[in-house]
């Protein structure tokens, strides 16, 4: 496979000769491994200085898109549109590049851009663009050893804003979730891409989320969303555990489910709102019902996270929300940095404005007392329309991705 060259421009803070000698911890997937979206750093800045933390560097010629980072074999990896295709980029960790290829054709309708983040497991790299080709490369040379085409293989169809999940994985197999006529979820060979189970079809196109992997009453499952349901697979078998209705009016469920003892959380834009799902298992089989429901926290896409038994997000009004878990309460709403995504590090949210004229990073300090913005600064200029990245916290930097930029700072308390 062709690789591109890419342009990296270094901060003037960064000497160009000298690698930062950084030993990171890895953030192989979205969200991270276990899909909390929970960053494992310590040692972290508890404040900024005035303008915020310093910048390490910044990369230019990413492509545009929507794709996050992830962190692993010291090298950093996202993706974008470049020249009507989709690009995989890797850099190392002073913000050069290492190589790029191409992951078939460029999504080039409404928002184009990429949407999923690379997936790095050991020496290989795996990417979904948004018309549905999954591929595998060598993490370290860009090299293609394998690609199918999802919605091809499993007669599925593209979804308005097209495919945005990221593959994750699962032992020896790697999930993707088609949702066409002949299959929902899938588990293929991570090694091969050769199919090792198929779940049955639910009728329903895709979502625009990405699944994650719990065990719970004894079962390992996949759980995600569609396009208008929560949906549970044995992760073990590929049987069909359960669907549990969650619709909106465009069909857009773009959010990890949320699981804690027992309990799935979704949230959707859209008038859906969030609501809470308990499931009950007896052997082999799984029953969903509803525990509550609050329709004024309809989290977008920016995500949401749970600490110490409150969730944080933004709702589709640009408002930053704190529910209480168990009860589904409202404990806050302020307009806080607005409308965006975030994650989290050290004790302390990491918050992003997603506007292009406002590009707001904030550090929160999670209470249900209250919303407390502790610092914030902008990103520079650059990127073009609004940025729906998320932002990574990892080996004790800041990853914020606009476009075909990307900036890294240094969070680390020296």
């Amino acid at each position: 496979m062709r690789r591109r060259p890419l342009l990296a421009t270094l901060a003037l803070v960064l000497v160009a000769s000298v690698t930062p000698a950084v030993t990171a911890a890895d953030w192989p997937v979205f969200h991270g491994p276990d899909g909390s979206n929970k960053s494992p750093d310590t040692g972290l800045l508890k404040e900024w200085p005035e303008g915020g933390p310093k910048l390490i560097w910044q990369a230019e010629g990413l492509g545009e898109g929507f794709s996050s980072v992830t962190v692993a074999n010291r090298m950093v990896y996202t993706a974008g549109n470049k020249d009507e295709k989709t690009i995989v980029t890797a850099l190392d960790m002073a913000g050069r590049s290492v190589w790029q290829a191409a992951n078939g054709g460029a999504w080039t309708k409404d928002h184009p851009g990429t949407r999923s983040t690379p997936t790095i497991d050991g020496d290989r790299l795996y990417h979904e663009s948004p018309i549905g080709n999954v591929i595998c490369l060598n993490a370290k040379t860009g090299e293609e050893i394998w690609s199918l085409n999802i919605l091809k293989e499993f007669e599925g169809e593209n979804i308005i804003w097209a495919l945005a999940e990221s593959p994750i994985i699962d032992g020896d197999r790697l999930i993707c979730c088609p949702f066409g006529k002949k299959a929902s979820v899938v588990a293929l060979d991570k090694m091969t891409g050769k199919v090792v189970w198929a779940a049955e079809g639910t009728g329903d196109k895709a979502g625009y989320g990405t699944p994650v992997l719990v065990e719970y009453g004894g079962l390992r499952m996949v759980l995600t969303m569609n396009q208008k349901a929560v949906v549970g697979v044995d992760a073990d078998s590929g049987t069909l555990l359960f669907r549990f209705p969650h619709e909106t009016k465009y069909d857009v469920n773009a959010l990890i489910p949320l699981f804690h003892d027992g309990q799935v959380f979704v949230s959707s834009g859209y008038g859906a709102g969030s609501r809470m799902i308990k499931l009950s298992v007896r052997g082999k089989k799984v029953s969903a019902e509803q525990v509550w429901e609050n329709k004024k926290f309809d989290n977008h896409h920016g995500g949401v996270i749970l600490v110490d038994g409150y969730i944080y997000g933004t709702n589709s009004r640009g408002q930053w929300m704190c529910l209480d878990w168990k009860s589904g309460e409202a404990k806050w709403t302020d307009k806080g940095i607005g409308k965006g995504s975030l994650t989290y590090a050290d004790g302390l949210l990491y918050g992003f404005n997603e506007r292009e004229n406002d590009r707001t990073v904030g550090l929160i300090k999670p209470s249900p007392d209250g919303y407390e913005l502790i610092s914030q600064f902008q990103i520079p200029e650059g990127g073009k329309g609004n940025s729906w990245a998320h932002p990574v916290v990892i080996g004790g930097r800041l990853y914020v991705r606009h476009g075909d930029f990307l900036f890294v700072y240094d969070v680390k308390a020296d």
